[in-house]
């Protein structure tokens, strides 16, 4: 019914910024929000961000180990959420995630895209 695909993953340097794009696709009408979440093996699935998606406020959330450092935005046109990521730190490195609720829950997934920070 909706389908998400995460580009945009890659290898940067520590302090360096990257750009993860979500393309949200199907019954986008059902969607109440987006988030992105990261994953590293042997560690839990964290939350990074969400943002409201359909009559949901667009007003974004953060992880605190995030928060000031990542921008989460949407562009309904284009069917489109973003996270982009300023002064990245080797703890970042994980593979990342986008999510798309009906409701509460986060019924739908990405295939998750790989961000990796060198020191």
């Amino acid at each position: 019914q909706v389908q998400l695909v995460a580009t945009g993953g890659g290898l940067v340097q520590a302090g360096g910024s990257l750009r993860l794009s979500c393309a949200i696709s199907g019954r986008t009408v059902s969607v109440s929000e987006v988030a992105w979440f990261r994953q590293t093996p042997g560690k839990e699935r964290e939350f990074v961000a969400n943002i409201g998606w359909d009559w949901s406020s667009s007003d974004p959330s953060y992880a605190s180990s995030v928060r000031g450092r990542f921008t989460i935005s949407r562009d309904n046109a284009k069917n489109t959420v973003y996270l982009q990521m300023n002064s990245l730190k080797p703890e970042d490195t994980a593979r990342y995630y986008c999510a798309a609720a009906e409701g509460v829950q986060y019924a739908y997934w990405s295939q998750g895209t790989q961000v990796t920070i060198s020191p």
